[in-house]
C-alpha cells in the first residue's frame, strides 16, 4: 500500500478503528523508545497493544509505515509539548528553568533512553527517505520554537538586535541533542547539562550578563 493511499484509508477510519491505530502507534512507540526501532518486532507490537495481527496490517502495510507513525506522534508529542514550554518563556531566568526542567527529565533514567526523536534520527535516517525528512521537518519546527524565544528576547532588548537568532536556534537544538547523546553515553545527565548551560552563557555573554558557573 502506497503512502498516499494508505493516508487515504487513514482518513475514512470509523471511530473505533482510529482508537485501535492510536493504541498500535502509541504502543510501538513506547517499545521502540526503550527498545529502540531494530529491537522491536510487530509481534512485539501485536502483543503489548492487544491488538491482532490482521488489524495492525490492516492499518500498516509493513514496519516502515509502522515507524513513519511513530516519528509522527513522537514528533508532533514533543513539538506540542516545547511550544508551550519554550513559548512560555520571557527571561533568562524562564530559560534556566526549561533547563532545569528538562533536564530533571532525562535523569528518571539516568538519561539512559536519549531523545525520542534524536534516538529515531539515529536508527532510521539512513534507510527510510520519507521518514528522514519528517524528522527534518520536526527538528527544524523544533529550532522554530527557539528562534522565537531568541526574538522574543531582541524585541525586549534582553539580546541585541544584530544577533543572527537562526544560528542561535541552530546552535541550541545542536546543544540539546549532543547533550542528549552525551547523558545516554554516561547515563548520567551532567554532560547534558553543561552542553546546555553552555549554550544558556554564550546568550548571556552576548546580553551583557555575568557568566555563570555552570553545573
Amino acid at each position: 500500500m502506497s503512502e498516499t493511499i494508505q493516508t487515504a484509508a487513514a482518513s475514512r477510519l470509523t471511530a473505533r478503528g482510529a482508537k485501535t491505530r492510536a493504541r498500535i502507534v502509541a504502543t510501538a512507540a513506547d517499545l521502540m523508545y526503550v527498545r529502540g526501532v531494530g529491537g522491536t518486532t510487530l509481534d512485539d507490537v501485536v502483543a503489548a497493544s492487544t491488538a491482532s495481527k490482521s488489524q495492525l496490517y490492516r492499518h500498516f502495510s509493513d514496519k516502515a509505515a509502522l515507524v513513519r507513525a511513530v516519528i509522527e506522534f513522537v514528533g508532533d508529542r514533543i513539538i506540542e509539548g516545547e511550544r508551550g514550554r519554550l513559548g512560555a518563556v520571557r527571561s533568562f531566568a524562564g530559560l534556566r528553568r526549561w533547563r532545569d526542567a528538562i533536564v530533571e527529565h532525562n535523569a528518571l533514567h539516568d538519561g539512559k533512553y536519549g531523545c525520542p526523536l534524536g534516538s529515531l534520527a539515529n536508527e532510521v535516517s539512513d534507510q527510510d527517505e520519507i521518514a528522514r525528512e519528517k524528522l527534518n521537518e520536526l527538528f527544524m519546527a523544533w529550532e522554530e520554537l527557539f528562534r522565537e524565544l531568541l526574538h522574543r528576547f531582541q524585541r525586549d532588548g534582553s539580546l541585541p538586535d544584530d544577533v543572527d537568532a537562526g544560528q542561535l536556534a541552530t546552535g541550541f537544538v545542536a546543544a540539546v541533542q549532543g547533550g542528549y547523546l552525551l547523558a545516554q553515553t554516561a547515563r548520567n545527565v551532567a554532560p547534558m547539562a553543561t552542553a546546555i548551560d553552555m549554550s544558556i552563557s554564550h546568550l548571556s555573554l552576548l546580553a551583557g550578563e555575568q557568566p555563570r558557573a555552570t553545573a
